[in-house]
């Protein structure tokens, strides 16, 4: 308890030294607390956007389709699929659709296009499309000619609401040239400028029937109860329906350059917080010495009484410790006002893009109760440590020496 006084004393003889030390030691740890909490905030905000946009948790093709685009390629025993899908008890929502290239005509221009036949009833509960209408409306009614596009899309072919189109694909088996008018009833917008150009929607019975697949579909899209679910390989569910010559993958596997960027996040925070503690060691280890050279003649009288050198270490690692504590409470209240304000707020990252997915909303930063006892601990223990180095040279200071120096 004398070297916990005595501690707390000595660094606080000059309060404008240990102040600044402090704040410094003090703003790593902030740093340290909202990069963790950013990291996550970006993780969730990237995957949420790219399950919740259009892709699924997880999605059912037939094998081979994803790489050839072979529009015979349709979902075998679809009719159990679909069975066992609504039995399934990690599966939440899940809907069907047809995926087909073709073209889409106006009279002022032509683009290529990605179709995509929906079932708009269930459609709504695995994508945004609905909620990214800006004109129109999104499938309202029953007429089977009405088709959504992208805002990119409509300003290539210069229409808009009500103007009629024309879409031009092949058939299935027979690859003959399918071709149906439709007027536009929905223009969308997304941050995402590939949805935007290139991809088109229409009921789904329309699209089969232009490909002649009869009730056949290319993909089942799924949304599962627990979003954590569509990154455990050991679910049931992969193995499950990955038969009949169907593959069941997760967006892990759908987006393998997401994983890699969610991977990219773990390691630019080690990166970070590494760079943050050496700034940090460095300006306890400045702070101890400028501290000990204060008082050299002070801890040459200590050794000339009979202090042992590791009573004098002793002194400075609990100078250490004490510093330690004050730093990780001026950065762990900045870090909770910090991180708590930009929580609310949000930081505004829309229309970046990071490997394939493009930011739809605002990040926001997320506080777990983990950052607020390892990082400390973290910074507790990186003071003591660098403490170290000035404590061992306490520890070997000869009085003579020390007396003299002091003069």
């Amino acid at each position: 308890m004398i070297l916990v006084k005595l501690a707390w004393r000595n660094i606080f003889r000059n309060k404008r030294r240990t102040i600044i030390a402090a704040t410094a030691i003090g703003i790593g740890l902030t740093a340290l607390i909202f990069m963790d909490a950013f990291m996550i905030g970006v993780e969730e905000n990237l995957v949420r956007t790219a399950t919740a946009s259009f892709l699924g948790d997880a999605q059912i093709h037939r094998e081979g389709f994803r790489d050839e685009q072979e529009a015979s390629l349709t979902i075998q025993a679809l009719d159990e699929v679909t069975a066992s899908l609504a039995e399934e008890p990690t599966v939440q929502h899940w809907t069907q659709r047809v995926l087909v290239s073709g073209m889409i005509t106006s009279p002022a221009n032509v683009s290529a296009i990605n179709l995509v036949g929906v079932h708009p009833p269930t459609e709504h509960l695995l994508s945004l499309i609905d909620d990214a209408i800006t004109e129109g409306v999104y499938f309202e009614g029953d007429n089977s000619r009405d088709v959504v596009i992208g805002a990119k899309l409509a300003e290539i072919l210069e229409v808009g609401l009500g103007d009629r189109v024309v879409v031009t694909m092949a058939q299935a088996k027979t690859g003959e040239l399918s071709q149906e008018m439709f007027r536009v009833s929905g223009i969308y917008y997304f941050a995402d400028e590939g949805m935007n150009s290139g991809m088109a929607f229409v009921r789904i019975q329309k699209a089969q029937e232009m490909l002649a697949i009869g009730n056949n579909a290319h993909e089942i899209a799924i949304k599962f109860t627990a979003i954590a679910y569509a990154q455990d390989s050991t679910l049931p569910f992969w193995k499950t329906y990955s038969q009949h010559g169907n593959e069941a993958l997760s967006w892990t596997e759908l987006m393998p350059q997401l994983t890699v960027v969610l991977e990219m996040t773990k390691y630019s925070k080690y990166i970070v917080g590494v760079i943050l503690f050496i700034v940090v060691v460095f300006g306890i280890i400045n702070t101890l010495f400028m501290s000990l050279y204060e008082r050299m003649f002070e801890f040459g009288v200590l050794r000339a009484v009979g202090t042992r050198p590791f009573g004098m270490a002793r002194v400075i690692l609990f100078e250490a410790g004490a510093l330690a504590i004050v730093s990780i409470g001026v950065g762990v209240i900045l870090g909770f006002l910090v991180t708590g304000l930009l929580a609310y707020t949000g930081i505004d990252y829309t229309g970046i893009e990071m490997m394939g997915v493009t930011m739809q909303e605002f990040i926001y930063p997320t506080m777990t109760v983990e950052q607020f006892i390892i990082y400390p601990i973290w910074v507790f223990a990186f003071t003591i440590i660098a403490g170290l180095y000035p404590a061992r040279h306490v520890a070997k200071m000869a009085p003579v020496d020390a007396m003299r120096r002091s003069f």
